[in-house]
């Protein structure tokens, strides 16, 4: 994506925007990271509650690296070459977030549409059985969720490289990073409340009682949230049209996925080691963040969703336990990012990336330590884990939440930084990032 559009607009004067402009440009990634933290928090939780076992709840994440392979990049090629008067970005990034928006309601309301397809009539608080219209509407609004989450990304990261100008790639993959850790914030602290069935008494029915009326509340807000950081970013981006940077159509290449993978022989010398890392880093992040806040309320709440009412009061308190554990460390990679180019000046961005990956490393070594403790203290009784004391093993598992934000933040931000200075030093600008 960025090879491209690195040739076609080397002669052309790519607008120049203030810094505070560039920044609310790229709101609409916070609007995003909004829901795609509730996705993260409570999804895997919830869908356990319709009757999809937990040993295949990863089957509805095989989306992620499936809508990450094909649909992020083909996007991008698309974006690029979109001739729309409105430019090249906003068209998709609006696109995705309607689709998203669509997708959360699908998600939230599952419960009553299952109800009004033909699943169970009896209350949610008796019925502990399967619900598998419900989930149907559910993975069908939780694919195409995350089929938009990915299609809006690639755009929007590549417009804020297109509007960074002057204030260099490194800025606007750390404004881009900033907004995803406020996203994060917000949305995780949405699911973490845990109140919105007492705020809103009308989001629960006969067949969706209090935790999903939580996250029917949570998803509703998320609706509101991204319009309007959409509405923020459609304002205040200006793009140049692929006519005005491209006036003669020389730029001529295949927009479909094959084309990707044809990229992958002209790749500059640097990027397979770049890709390789950050493959591997990604399948290091990819079972935490699937199975975070389950991981919570089963192994150190001691819950279960589909159990006795104590179990199932543990489970759900150690989810959104999971979820503040997941706001803090949001609120530490948002910190990080904007003292990771600083650092990055210091040490070198190949130095921090091996920071960060080495206390990756430590902590998914030493997460089984929150565990032990857990089960030690709680010695089988749901009691102290429905009451919410906080043992040792409980403000572990929040201190390793909070310590993985550094390393997210290096994720989100020098992987891209690092691809976007090798496709511009292909196009002939060279520049020194790495040392």
């Amino acid at each position: 994506m960025g090879l491209g559009k690195g040739r076609a607009a080397a002669a052309v004067q790519l607008p120049e925007l203030s810094l505070p402009r560039v920044i609310f440009s790229c709101m609409a990634v916070g609007g995003v990271q909004y829901g795609w933290a509730l996705q993260l928090s409570l999804l895997t939780p919830y869908v356990q509650t319709l009757g999809l076992p937990h040993y295949l709840a990863s089957i509805m994440w095989l989306c992620g690296p499936v809508s990450g392979f094909i649909v992020g990049p083909t996007v991008g090629l698309w974006s690029d070459k979109c001739n729309s008067r409105f430019g090249r970005r906003r068209p998709f990034i609006f696109i995705g977030c309607l689709m998203i928006s669509c997708a959360v309601l699908l998600i939230g309301f599952s419960s009553d549409i299952g109800s009004a397809l033909g699943d169970t009539k009896e209350n949610c608080s008796t019925y502990a059985g399967p619900r598998w219209k419900a989930a149907m509407i559910y993975m069908m609004g939780f694919w195409v969720l995350d089929f938009a989450n990915n299609a809006v990304q690639g755009p929007a990261r590549a417009m804020m490289a297109d509007l960074s100008g002057k204030h260099g790639c490194n800025a606007g993959n750390l404004i881009f990073a900033f907004w995803m850790a406020f996203g994060n914030i917000l949305g995780y602290s949405s699911g973490a409340i845990g109140g919105w069935h007492r705020w809103f008494p009308f989001l629960m029915t006969n067949s969706c009682c209090e935790s999903c009326a939580n996250l029917k509340g949570a998803f509703l807000i998320a609706v509101v949230f991204l319009s309007l950081c959409l509405t923020v970013t459609l304002l205040c981006a200006k793009e140049i049209s692929l006519s005005e940077l491209n006036p003669s159509g020389s730029w001529q290449e295949d927009s479909g996925f094959f084309s990707v993978l044809k990229a992958f022989r002209r790749l500059p010398a640097g990027m397979p080691s770049v890709l390789i890392v950050t493959s591997l880093t990604w399948l290091a992040w990819f079972p935490f963040l699937l199975y975070d806040t389950d991981w919570m309320g089963r192994e150190i709440f001691h819950g279960d969703p589909n159990g006795t009412k104590a179990e199932v009061d543990a489970y759900n308190q150690g989810v959104q336990r999971g979820a503040f554990g997941l706001l803090l460390n949001s609120i530490v990679l948002g910190i990080s990012s904007m003292f990771l180019e600083p650092i990055c000046r210091k040490f070198t961005s190949r130095i921090v990336w091996v920071i960060g990956n080495f206390t990756l490393f430590i902590a998914m070594v030493i997460v089984i330590i929150p565990s032990m403790a857990s089960s030690r203290v709680n010695n089988g009784n749901y009691k102290s884990a429905v009451v919410g004391e906080l043992d040792g093993g409980k403000i572990g598992a929040l201190v390793i939440f909070a310590v993985l934000g550094f390393p997210l933040a290096i994720l989100y931000s020098i992987p891209f930084a690092s691809a976007s200075q090798l496709a511009i030093n292909e196009g002939g600008n060279r520049q020194e990032f790495m040392h």
